[in-house]
């Protein structure tokens, strides 16, 4: 158990508020299945090409890689190679969330949350504290994910998202931005990870931490020691 008396509480994803295997097996599947389709379609839309020419860049592939029906195949197939090799790649996390989109908004996506997240989203910020999230997916496939789980709309208790924009999980920097960006002192904050590297750099940057273990996550790695918990209700605020 973990007695918190500070004001904000910061929160990762995959392996924390939801298990590892819905992200692989539900929406990195999705992603996979769609990625071509997706791009053949939207290939004009300026969101969709600036992320799209972003993603290409980081393989190696020209500017008019957009521009021919081989040119998207290598680029969908560069996608599904970085998915499967799970490389936290900004421009290919925001595609990630625009396919993602459709699948939530059709209902053949439904988010997994773990049964003690949605009281405990709600008592924390019925109680006041600043609840956010920092995830290596983007702020919209986060938004997606909060608004469509199988409790239904969590948003409401949610007041920001950051994701790699902000900087690396596993620098201490990102998280000193976090706190500036929420107007706390990183010691008021507490992160919950199931990840040891973004843990320390958490705490690194000052802020309190808590380990989530979760069924089917993996060893947490990291250099330190952090007290773990099962379920949130196990945080005492």
């Amino acid at each position: 158990m973990i007695v918190f008396d500070g004001r904000g509480i910061l929160l990762d994803v995959e392996g924390t508020t939801s298990s590892i295997s819905f992200v692989y097996d539900v929406l990195f599947e999705h992603a996979k299945k769609n990625v071509a389709s997706f791009l053949a379609a939207r290939r004009d839309d300026p969101q969709v090409r600036t992320a799209a020419l972003g993603l290409a860049r980081t393989l190696g592939l020209p500017d008019d890689v957009l521009d021919s029906d081989a040119g998207l195949t290598r680029l969908a197939l560069g996608a599904v190679d970085l998915m499967n090799r799970d490389i936290k790649e900004t421009s290919l996390k925001a595609l990630q969330g625009m396919i993602w989109r459709g699948g939530y908004e059709s209902g053949e996506i439904v988010a997994h949350v773990f049964d003690d997240v949605p009281p405990a989203l709600t008592q924390w910020a019925d109680g006041g504290l600043d609840v956010r999230i920092y995830s290596s997916g983007s702020i919209e496939a986060q938004t997606l994910f909060f608004a469509h789980t199988a409790a239904g709309d969590l948003t409401p208790y949610l007041r920001g998202h950051y994701d790699t924009t902000t900087g690396p999980k596993r620098e201490a920097t990102s998280y000193a931005a976090i706190a500036a960006d929420m107007g706390l002192e990183p010691r008021q904050i507490l992160f919950v990870s199931d990840v040891g590297a973004e843990l320390d750099a958490a705490r690194a940057a000052g802020m309190a931490t808590a380990l989530a273990v979760r069924p089917g996550n993996r060893e947490p790695g990291g250099l330190y020691e952090h007290e773990a918990v099962s379920s949130f209700a196990e945080i005492v605020t």
